[in-house]
């Protein structure tokens, strides 16, 4: 089989649109398919077929062709309109498809409209896995007896490795209603359900040894919303209750561990999956024209969080029961109180000059109660000391102060000022205050030359720097998290457009900003990034039109640590380079007859880590690197006034290295029986060909 790369793809299809000379447009034929108000019915209807030429776990994710095989193309659209204002829209999408779509929607203009949706979204983690353990999908998993092992090398894992996909299918079911009446005022209710079934990813541990585990998905959440809003000229306003729950038919994941166990009766372990939990939450918005020229608006939403999961044992292990304290609860009868809002005032001063203030308060409140709970440390050993959970809370104030002005000749400058106000709970910083200011300014030097300018400083400050003493562990005092520590930030954007000529334009940015951590001698202390991008727009004839784009970017960091415990004795630099080129070429190769076409996207990312120790040879952590192409073609032909027959082809190659997986198959780490997943390497060619009918 003989492949092509990408840029050869394309410049076959450039050399095909050279063979059919610019036509005069014949404007006899010419209809208006967009005009408003349509009457009738009208649509479209596709089918075909769809062939996928590999397996593969990451190009199925989110499209579901995660096979090599042949699936059925089918969808297509349907609407109505009548002459009284009844209307009814139908679309169906990617039926023969793991990530197939519907909806419908009909009603009457200005009265009611009742709408229906359904759609599935496949996720796919780890084609290509294995694992010894049975029950796959349920929520205990087995070993066989006699399995259990000092190490992953004496394991009988020849004999007892089972391949296994690792992804779960998410199912989406929608409904909905509002009614207009009279007064200005609309009522609307809403339901949806999400179901997530299949399987995911986890790992058990006990003590230094551990195992990558298979768990299984079984969750829904119901989300149901009623609303009332009332609209005028000058005021608009709505209210709505939410109430969002979720439910986990699996409460808990049991497995047997493959090792031998480091104390009496720690042979199987136990994780607690995600509880079941209920948000109700009361929205609002507001927004009035006080005069012409100066409106005011509000939103706000008061949300209670609560879940009441009864508590797992604290261990399986009978030999530890009778040192496990009681518990102090049956369950952690949780419940948290949020609240964000925000007020604005925009005011136009003149036609050239407007002002606008906005203050906003996001607040956590953990109602929690926080209680001694007995420590059992991975099923082997009971602590004797008792552990708090921690309620965490935060307030967070912003306020926004911005104008903007518009001058004569395509002069524009804009500036504004923004302060940042947070408080937290049992934090090392309990305030941080951070204050911007930016200004921005736009000019138009030349008739055919745009440029704009934004120029941006920050700088946060902290409270007295304190330790964390509630995790168990004390940290360095000298640590500083990037978060809460002090730092100036700088930024600039410029963003250039340039119009060659009447059919070919060209832009240009440039982003680039830089962060310092003064304060910090243990943890981040400095990371800036920069962006550079360009684009090109051409209509190279009035049949073709061609489009390339690139954007590249440079990220670094570097950071100190402790291995003491105290003054920095070792440091690290973090490198990540991205860079992306796109291509998209559209060309009418035979007029009103055949159309053909091509999607070229090719990126690049590359991020290294180097670690100085002070000895001569500094440890350097290998490179991981993800190389990602992607090249669409297609064509339509016009069979006849109103059928179409279409082609395409989607071609995608990815190949990844990462030191985290390449080479790490379940028995190469003693202690880590692992799934043996490697980083994705595929080619996928995706060849479908379908007949599309409108009416």
């Amino acid at each position: 089989m003989r492949t092509y790369s990408p840029l050869v793809l394309l410049a076959a299809l450039g050399l095909l649109s050279t063979l059919n000379p610019a036509q005069a447009a014949d404007t006899a034929a010419w209809q208006c398919k967009t005009c408003p108000y349509p009457k009738g019915a009208s649509g479209t209807l596709e089918a075909g077929l769809s062939a996928t030429s590999d397996a593969s776990a990451q190009f199925g994710d989110y499209t579901g062709l995660q096979r090599d095989r042949t699936r059925v193309v089918l969808g297509g659209t349907l609407q109505q309109r009548g002459e009284s204002g009844y209307f009814a829209d139908f679309s169906a999408a990617d039926l023969g498809m793991d990530s197939r779509s519907l909806a419908v929607r009909s009603g009457h203009e200005g009265q009611y409209s009742l709408q229906i949706g359904y759609s599935e979204l496949p996720r796919h983690f780890a084609l290509g896995a294995a694992t010894p353990f049975g029950g796959v999908g349920s929520s205990v998993l087995t070993l066989p007896a006699g399995f259990a092992s000092a190490s992953t090398s004496t394991m009988p894992l020849s004999a007892n490795l089972r391949a296994v996909d690792i992804g779960f299918k998410k199912k989406n079911l929608s409904l909905s209603a509002a009614v207009v009446s009279v007064k200005d005022w609309t009522y609307r209710v809403g339901y949806s359900r999400d179901v997530r079934e299949g399987t995911r990813a986890t790992t058990g541990s006990f003590f230094a040894s551990a195992a990558q585990l298979v768990a299984p998905v079984d969750q829904t959440t119901d989300q149901i919303e009623v609303s009332a809003a009332y609209a005028t000229a000058g005021l608009q306003a709505s209210l709505a209750y939410q109430l969002s729950r979720f439910s986990n038919k699996v409460e808990s994941l049991t497995w047997t561990s493959p090792f031998w166990p480091v104390v009496p009766g720690a042979t199987r372990g136990q994780l607690a999956q995600a509880p079941d939990s209920q948000l109700h939450q009361i929205v609002g918005s507001a927004g009035y024209d006080i005069t012409p020229r100066i409106r005011a608006s509000a939103d706000f939403a008061y949300g209670r969080l609560t879940q009441d999961a009864s508590y797992l044992a604290p261990t399986l292990n009978a030999s530890l029961l009778p040192s496990v304290g009681a518990m102090p609860a049956q369950s952690l009868n949780g419940r948290v109180d949020s609240f964000n809002g925000n007020v604005k005032l925009s005011a136009a001063l003149s036609s050239d000059l407007k002002l606008t203030a906005t203050y906003a308060r996001n607040v956590r409140d953990n109602r929690s109660a926080s209680l001694a709970y007995p420590q059992v440390a991975t099923d082997i050993f009971v602590d004797s000391q008792t552990r708090n959970n921690t309620p965490f809370d935060f307030t967070q104030d912003r306020a926004k102060l911005a104008a903007d002005y518009r001058g004569i000749e395509g002069f524009k400058l804009s500036a504004g000022a923004e302060q940042d106000n947070r408080s937290r709970s049992y934090s090392e910083a309990v305030k941080t205050r951070e204050t911007q200011v930016w200004a921005r300014v736009g000019m138009q030097p030349l008739e055919t030359l745009s440029l704009s300018l934004k120029l941006s400083q920050a700088d946060r400050e902290h409270s007295a720097y304190g330790t964390a003493v509630w995790f168990g562990s004390v940290q360095n005092p000298l640590l500083r998290k990037y978060n809460l520590s002090s730092r100036a930030r700088d930024g600039a954007s410029l963003r250039a457009d340039l119009a060659l000529t009447e059919t070919v334009s060209l832009g240009f940015s440039a982003d680039y900003s830089h962060d310092r951590y003064g304060d910090s001698l243990v943890g981040l202390q400095q990371g800036n990034s920069v962006s550079l991008g360009a684009d090109l727009a051409a209509s190279i004839t009035e049949q073709t039109q061609f489009t390339v784009y690139l954007q590249g970017e440079r990220v670094r960091s570097r950071q100190a640590g402790s291995q003491q415990g105290r003054g920095p004795d070792w440091s690290a630099q973090n490198k990540d380079q991205f860079d992306v080129l796109g291509l998209g070429l559209r060309h009418v190769l035979v007029a009103d007859l055949i159309d053909i076409g091509a999607d070229v996207t090719i990126s690049r990312s590359n991020s290294g880590t180097t670690v100085f120790t002070g000895n001569a040879a500094d440890p350097l952590f290998p490179a991981a690197r993800v190389a990602h192409d992607t090249v669409k073609l297609f064509a339509s032909y016009k069979l006849q006034p109103q059928l179409w027959l279409n082609a395409s082809l989607w071609q995608e190659t990815y190949a990844a290295q990462d030191w985290r997986l390449d080479g790490v198959m379940p028995a190469t780490v003693t202690n880590l029986l692992s799934f043996g997943q490697q980083a994705p390497h595929y080619r996928v060619n995706v060849v479908t060909v379908s007949m599309r009918y409108q009416f």
